[in-house]
């Protein structure tokens, strides 16, 4: 029962939460900080990431853990040297899609952040109403906030092929 509540809070939108979420904040103090918009994304993020970890690991061999077990493994050593290291490849799925969501979200930043903690996304286009539409300053703006995802994308991307492909074909 408590899979299929976290999958039905997979079709909830994240504009449903914004002004009770934003109350809350405001009475809880954190409103416009760093905290209140990481605590956003992990909350609306929570749910895709118990879906996707759950599948794969629930796609786990129940021999292999049966096998480790039968060797004398602990329950920590076989999630240390057994399940972690085949989740890798989820996981490291999982921590793209959620940087790239997160580094790209406009709305949430806009609305939870405040001027001193803005990020790129809602900083440039800030920039945008204050100087018109120049050119110069938005391109290398835009350019320079596309460095840090594929610096990450590179980074994870043998791990992300190896995710996205784990359980399509049996």
């Amino acid at each position: 029962w408590i899979f299929l509540i976290v999958i039905g809070l997979l079709v909830v939108p994240v504009q449903v939460g914004l002004i009770p979420i934003a109350e809350l904040y405001g009475s809880l103090g954190i409103f416009g900080s760093i905290p209140g918009v990481v605590l956003f994304h992990v909350a609306f993020g929570l749910p895709f990431a118990i879906f996707l970890l759950r599948n794969f690991f629930a796609g786990i061999p129940r021999d292999l853990l049966e096998a480790a077990r039968m060797d004398g493994a602990s329950e920590w050593t076989i999630f240390r040297r057994v399940v972690l290291p085949l989740g890798l490849p989820a996981i490291a799925s999982l921590a793209i899609f959620q940087f790239l969501w997160v580094w790209n979200d406009f709305l949430i930043a806009l609305v939870f952040a405040s001027r001193d903690v803005q990020p790129l996304t809602v900083f440039l286009q800030s920039q945008t109403r204050q100087f018109g539409e120049s050119i110069d300053v938005l391109a290398p703006g835009a350019f320079l906030s596309l460095i840090v995802p594929l610096i990450v994308f590179f980074a994870f991307q043998r791990y992300f092929v190896q995710g996205t492909l784990a359980g399509s074909v049996k």
